[in-house]
């Protein structure tokens, strides 16, 4: 991604419906886990940094991210000793690696996943998730630097190596109105980032999220069959 989204991203990030409901998702899912009473975390590609404070909730965080504006913008808010601009981590280190929206801009993602399972302890976990569906792949996706979007059999073909815990679509409430605005901006070969990631109305926003942050409750129960995005938790 350029400048200008991880800028976006980070003006945005702490009141944005979509950036606070999939922490809360990721919270969820993470505090299912049987996890120690402290444990060392790696948020892979962590952007603006949205996903740290919940993180270290769990014990010490390490940050991979390429990106110099981010990377200064972590250092300045974040309270994080390690951060990562190469592949090299240590091996059999984490307990938890956390993958949130990024495997879309790795050219071959098998590869980077034989990497970090290697930074992985025994009986590790690596959280990853993706957005959905090749047919909504559009301008905005271009601009993020996305090589694809996913299903989940593609998704399920690169984490082969890995068990699988859970794996299942989220952001499903609002799949209909966004899967409509995408197609329609896409049929117009319209770029909307800046919609789509400046934060909307107050009213609006708080809607949003309480929609999307209720899904944390219902994942607890069932798999979503479809969704603006995928989700899956895997073991080394």
């Amino acid at each position: 991604m350029n400048n200008q989204t991880f800028l976006r991203h980070i003006k945005n990030q702490q009141n944005h419906w979509w950036f606070q409901s999939r922490k809360k998702i990721l919270h969820q899912i993470i505090s299912g886990i049987n996890l120690k009473r402290f444990i060392y975390s790696l948020d892979f590609g962590s952007g603006s940094g949205v996903n740290i404070d919940m993180l270290q909730k769990y014990g010490n965080v390490d940050i991979h991210e390429k990106n110099k504006v981010a990377r200064l913008n972590i250092k300045k808010n974040y309270n994080i000793k390690k951060i990562y601009k190469s592949l090299n981590f240590k091996k059999g280190y984490y307990d938890l690696i956390l993958i949130a929206d990024v495997l879309e801009h790795v050219e071959k993602p098998e590869k980077l996943l034989i990497i970090l399972k290697k930074s992985l302890k025994k009986n590790g976990h690596i959280l990853i998730t993706v957005p959905a569906y090749q047919f909504l792949f559009s301008n905005k996706d271009i601009t993020l630097k996305h090589y694809r979007r996913y299903e989940l059999k593609t998704l399920k073909k690169i984490i082969s190596n890995f068990k699988i815990i859970k794996i299942s679509y989220f952001n499903t409430l609002l799949f209909i109105p966004l899967a409509i605005l995408i197609l329609i901006n896409k049929t117009l070969k319209r770029d909307f980032i800046n919609d789509a990631e400046t934060t909307p109305h107050f009213i609006i926003n708080k809607l949003l999220y309480y929609i999307f942050s209720c899904e944390s409750f219902l994942l607890k129960y069932f798999n979503f069959p479809f969704g603006m995005s995928i989700y899956t938790l895997v073991k080394k």
